[in-house]
């Protein structure tokens, strides 16, 4: 094979890589409006280290500190929970061909007696909460035929249980934007 054949292969293969379906393009261009409208949303949030956005390769992530939502061992939203979730609720509103995961999140700590008396353990704790940010947002506006709510406990921890301050940072509550399924 020559030399330009061999060019001539190699330019038409990086091209036919290059290229994207329109559906895949439409998918990207919604996560990045999602991401873009909840940055602009919760940039008080983000900068106090309440909040993190993520774009990912197939979801918007947006994960909240459970302190800025709940009290402790609570799963009632607080005033604080309720003004963020306030905010993100226009960016969740609008999306089309997507889905909304919340997923709940604790620490490793075994509840307390006075909580156990009402809950089960950690897990049912954090299903508690997942729902309770769920129904505020439907209450906003959000579908609700959109969102579906897991608790998963102290399931993928983001860091050490060892501390207070990693314990911190594995209660939480991930809202995943999701591409719906065909």
């Amino acid at each position: 094979m020559s030399r330009r054949s061999l060019v001539a292969l190699f330019c038409a293969a990086v091209c036919t890589a290059a290229c994207v379906s329109p559906t895949d393009y439409n998918q990207q261009v919604q996560k990045t409006r999602t991401y873009e409208q909840l940055d602009a949303q919760l940039k008080t949030e983000l900068a106090g280290d309440q909040a993190q956005i993520e774009q990912l390769q197939n979801l918007v992530r947006l994960t909240l500190a459970n302190g800025i939502l709940f009290g402790e061992g609570a799963w009632e939203l607080n005033d604080a929970g309720k003004a963020v979730l306030a905010k993100a609720a226009p960016a969740l509103k609008s999306l089309s061909g997507q889905r909304i995961v919340v997923k709940g999140f604790t620490d490793n700590v075994p509840i307390g007696s006075e909580l156990r008396q009402r809950i089960a353990g950690n897990v049912e704790l954090s299903k508690a909460r997942a729902d309770a940010v769920a129904a505020f947002l439907a209450a906003q506006g959000v579908p609700r035929d959109l969102i579906t709510t897991v608790g998963l406990g102290e399931a993928s921890p983001v860091a050490s249980n060892d501390t207070v301050a990693g314990r911190a940072k594995n209660r939480r509550v991930e809202i995943d934007v999701v591409e719906a399924p065909a």
